[in-house]
């Protein structure tokens, strides 16, 4: 795989436009269209894009309420860390899950249909998943900036 300029442009506008023409990145990156896509085609297949998906605006469908919450574990052993991981990718409120430095083991971004959707994942999900000893959830009021959006 080729790690250039280029390609980089490349994951740079389909970050920010996941539906641009093949075309029109090509124009944007200075490649011919089949250049282009064969590079596409090829982060594609490399696992470096790994799929496109639809932004949804909360506000004009249903509220959905985002949490970010912290999580502890008892003990950081691979064993301990293995079992968490496995068990938060199968929860489908956990929309992310990142393994952190400082106090809390993991942080993850939670969507709640409201606060009591929340308590719910909270019992049900949360508090039974494999060494959890503390769950710091914090709701958040807006987006500042996200990625996505231009």
């Amino acid at each position: 795989m080729i790690f250039d300029k280029v390609t980089d442009a490349i994951l740079r506008h389909l970050q920010h436009d996941g539906r641009l023409s093949n075309a029109e990145l090509a124009q944007r990156v200075g490649l011919s269209p089949s250049a282009c896509l064969r590079r596409v085609k090829l982060l594609e297949k490399n696992g470096i894009i790994q799929g496109y998906r639809a932004i949804i605006d909360r506000n004009a469908t249903r509220s959905m309420a985002t949490v970010i919450v912290q999580i502890t574990l008892e003990r950081q052993t691979e064993d301990c860390l293995r079992r968490f991981e496995s068990r938060v990718r199968e929860c489908p409120d956990v929309k992310e899950c990142y393994l952190m430095t400082g106090d809390a083991d993991y942080l993850l971004r939670v969507e709640a249909q409201d606060m009591s959707d929340y308590e719910r994942i909270h019992k049900e999900e949360l508090s039974r998943m494999p060494g959890v000893v503390r769950i710091q959830s914090n709701f958040a009021i807006r987006p500042v900036v996200q990625a996505w959006k231009s």
